[in-house]
């Protein structure tokens, strides 16, 4: 019973069942999932926390970038993704999603600011 109430309390925010949908067609860091969402980095890192304990999602370290994907190895995932591509086939939010998909660069939006002196 643990495991289903844990994997049904993940899939009980919309904005989580957005990043299932856009992280089903590829691997995203958190700027990017919060450049889409428009969500404060702090709102989205606890989302995804929620999702990895749920194990519909795992993180892997790459270089300096920590990507999210879809936990290929849960048994869950599936059936998930495949009740949510049924569900929300024709959702205004998840279609715009995916458009910002195609146009999201991590080497843009997580790019370091150059600090800027402060004159005194």
């Amino acid at each position: 019973m643990r495991k289903a109430t844990t994997i049904y309390k993940a899939l009980s925010d919309p904005n989580r069942l957005r990043i299932l949908m856009m992280l089903k067609d590829k691997p995203l860091c958190v700027c990017e999932i919060v450049d889409i969402l428009q969500l404060a980095n702090s709102t989205v890192s606890k989302h995804l926390s929620i999702l990895r304990n749920a194990n519909l999602i795992v993180d892997e370290k790459s270089g300096r970038w920590v990507n999210y994907s879809i936990a290929k190895d849960s048994e869950d995932i599936g059936f998930v993704l495949r009740h949510l591509k049924t569900q929300l086939h024709d959702d205004i939010q998840v279609a715009h999603d995916q458009e910002m998909l195609r146009v999201v660069d991590r080497h843009v939006i997580c790019a370091p600011s150059s600090s800027v002196e402060k004159s005194t």
